[in-house]
C-alpha cells in the first residue's frame, strides 16, 4: 500500500543532519520526506505557526484527504529534562503528528484547532516494548538508541513507522493547557513568528487579537532600527496598503493571523525585525 507523505520541521538543520534524517525516514517509511529546516533565531515560534499552517492547509478540499505524517523536532532548551524533552504524538484530521513536548509549539493547535490531548512516550519503554513484540532490536541496540541525545534521528522515525503500522506503542495521555480565557494583550507579548521571503513579518496571533486593532485603526509599532515608535495603519488586505507604506493586515497564516508589511518593500528591513522579536510598543 502507498506510504504517507512525511513532512519534518527541525532545528537540526545543517546539510549533514538533513541528509541523515532524509535517508533514515525514507528507509523506514518508504517516502522521501520534505524536511523544513528552522534555523532562525526563534525556531519555537516559527515551528508553532508553521505546524498550525501545515494542518490548516489540509482543509478546504471539498472532500477527504490523504493522511500525512508530520514530525516536529523543536526541543525547548531549558535544561529541564535529563536527555531532552520527551516526544509525543496525536492525530488530527487523519494526520499523524509526532513532536517534542513543547507547549509553545503546540499551544496554537489547542487554541485554533481544538487539539486538547497528546500521547507522551518514553523512549526506553517504547523500544523495549517493540523489541519484545514486533521489532528485531537487540538489547544493545535498544540501549544505544535509548541513551543517544540524537533522538530525532534514531527514535522518531522508528516511532512514526510503528504508529503508521498500528503497533500498540505505549504512551501516557497528557492534557494540553487550555488557552487563556483572556489572551494577554500586553504590548510586549506580540512576537514576530515568521519573516517570509518578502520581508513580511507574520505575527503570532490573529489580527483581531491585537490591542486596538479594528478596521482602519492606527497602531504604534516600535521600530528596532530607529528605536522609536512608528504609527502604522491597519488594513484588511495587503492590496489595500498604499504602495511603499507600512501596514498591519490580515495575512495568509494561522486563522486570520496579522502581518506587519510594507507594500512593495520589506517590513523586516524597515523596522529592523527578525523572528522572535517582540513588537514592544504595539499599542493603539
Amino acid at each position: 500500500m502507498p506510504q504517507p507523505p512525511v513532512i519534518s520541521l527541525t532545528d537540526c538543520a545543517d546539510p549533514n543532519a538533513l541528509a541523515r534524517q532524509s535517508a533514515r525516514i525514507a528507509a523506514l517509511l518508504g517516502a522521501t520526506p520534505s524536511i523544513l529546516p528552522l534555523a532562525g533565531p526563534d525556531p519555537e515560534g516559527a515551528a508553532a505557526l508553521t505546524l498550525l499552517d501545515l494542518l490548516r492547509a489540509t482543509g478546504l478540499t471539498g472532500g477527504p484527504t490523504h493522511p500525512l505524517v508530520v514530525l516536529v523536532n523543536i526541543a525547548p532548551r531549558d535544561g529541564h529534562w535529563p536527555n531532552g524533552a520527551p516526544f509525543c504524538w496525536f492525530r488530527h484530521g487523519g494526520h499523524l503528528v509526532i513532536s517534542t513536548l513543547n507547549h509553545r509549539v503546540l499551544a496554537p493547535l489547542t487554541a485554533h484547532l481544538g487539539v486538547t490531548e497528546v500521547q507522551v512516550t518514553d523512549v526506553r519503554e517504547v523500544l523495549e516494548a517493540a523489541a519484545g513484540q514486533w521489532a528485531e532490536l537487540t538489547a544493545a541496540e535498544v540501549e544505544e538508541i535509548a541513551r543517544t541525545q540524537f533522538r530525532s534521528l534514531w527514535y522518531v522515525p522508528l516511532l512514526a513507522r510503528w504508529l503508521v503500522d498500528g503497533h500498540p506503542v505505549p504512551a501516557r495521555p497528557l492534557a494540553l493547557p487550555a488557552p487563556a480565557a483572556h489572551p494577554d494583550s500586553e504590548a510586549d507579548a506580540v512576537r514576530v513568528a515568521v519573516v517570509d521571503n518578502f520581508g513580511n513579518c507574520k505575527l503570532d496571533r490573529p489580527a483581531t487579537a491585537l490591542p486596538g486593532y479594528a478596521g482602519s485603526a492606527v497602531l504604534s509599532v516600535h521600530s528596532r532600527r530607529e528605536e522609536r515608535a512608528v504609527q502604522v495603519r491597519c488594513y484588511d488586505r495587503l492590496p489595500d496598503v498604499p504602495l511603499g507604506e507600512p501596514g498591519i493586515t490580515t495575512g495568509s497564516s494561522g486563522v486570520g493571523f496579522a502581518e506587519l508589511v510594507v507594500r512593495g518593500g520589506s517590513a523586516a528591513d524597515l523596522f529592523g525585525l527578525r523572528e522572535g522579536d517582540r513588537l514592544c510598543h504595539l499599542t493603539s
